[in-house]
């Protein structure tokens, strides 16, 4: 990979309604199937019942397998969510936090009907031991709903860099309320240094450019997660949904070990018309490159963020109102780079 400019069209049929159009990159959809929204923690969180009762569990390490293990145990004098009937049907959830994105969530089964519920399950994740020990294990109760509508029943969470590994026997621990830092969104992952400009079809000079381009240039990322003590091995991934070919991929070489890395990368996407704007969107993603598997960091989408795509609701036309301010005043000054400062989030 270089730093020079690439140049790739921009192609896709956008008369053709097919669900094809509106689907992620396979990176993206595995990405997008257990990180959700920022607050993802507690999202379907409806309830308002108080958090009460206990939780019993143990933690282990099995370093021949490099594998974390939560031994949910069970749960005692939960919160009654629907008082009528009075009932709950709790499950227990796991986060390893901050990097939610990259770790997933983990669930027990539901047991209907109790407020003491008994599971004698293990959820496991299959990290290594020096990254899980820069990470915070967030377990959490939740009442589930058949509509979704799920309502949270207290939660604990453990620093793992402080805990006494040699302890593996089952304890009781008291339900908390939800921490004020996943309310409040604190999911920083990083902020991107970046310029886009957008070069009209014929707008410097006859048939010059023949279609209209798109140019992104990545500067560089600050305050990237650290997964490992030695830093993180990044690298940024491009592509201009709807089109998910491997035309549309484009990605930066990956700079090794450093949470502030300088890409200083260029790409110009061509096969642009004016109204296309209104209708595409430049995502970004950026990875911790490791041999057998990348993992998600932190990303922007930059478009209108109206949810729809030629008139095709699609999930990932979810622009925040900065991506969308960034992207309107592109499009309102043709030629010209528009720089920005974005924050990385969960997409």
């Amino acid at each position: 990979e270089s730093d020079t400019a690439s140049e790739i069209s921009f192609q896709f049929n956008k008369h053709k309604k097919t669900p094809s159009i509106g689907s992620h990159s396979s990176d993206m959809a595995s990405v997008s199937s257990v990180s959700g929204s920022v607050l993802s923690v507690y999202s379907g969180d409806f309830g308002s019942v108080d958090a009460q009762g206990t939780v019993e569990f143990a933690l282990d390490y099995d370093e021949k397998n490099r594998e974390f293990q939560v031994h949910v145990s069970q749960c005692k004098d939960l919160a009654v969510v629907d008082e009528k009937k009075g009932r709950s049907d709790p499950y227990v959830k796991t986060y390893l936090l901050p990097d939610k994105a990259r770790m997933g969530k983990r669930k027990t089964s539901v047991k209907k009907r109790t407020v003491n519920p008994i599971y004698n399950e293990v959820l496991r994740y299959k990290i290594e031991k020096m990254v899980l020990l820069i990470q915070k294990l967030n377990l959490s109760v939740w009442h589930n709903d058949p509509l979704g509508r799920n309502s949270f029943l207290g939660e604990i969470e453990i620093d793992l860099a402080g805990w006494d590994w040699s302890n593996r026997k089952l304890n009781w621990y008291p339900l908390k309320p939800r921490s004020l830092s996943a309310v409040n969104g604190v999911d920083h992952r990083g902020v991107m240094s970046l310029s886009i400009k957008y070069v009209p079809p014929g707008s410097l000079g006859p048939k010059n450019p023949p279609s209209g381009e798109v140019h992104i240039w990545v500067k560089d990322v600050k305050d990237l997660l650290q997964l490992r003590p030695s830093g993180v091995d990044s690298f940024v991934k491009c592509y201009v949904l709807p089109d998910t070919s491997k035309k549309s991929y484009q990605k930066t070489r990956v700079i090794k070990r450093d949470t502030n890395p300088v890409f200083n990368h260029t790409i110009v996407y061509d096969g642009f018309h004016t109204e296309d704007l209104k209708d595409a969107c430049v995502e970004l993603t950026v990875w911790d490159h490791e041999k057998l598997t990348n993992h998600f960091l932190g990303g922007i989408r930059l478009g209108l963020g109206t949810g729809l795509s030629y008139g095709i609701s699609v999930d990932w036309m979810d622009s925040t109102q900065e991506e969308v301010a960034f992207w309107q005043e592109m499009m309102l000054a043709a030629n010209e780079w528009i720089e920005g400062l974005l924050p990385l989030r969960s997409l």
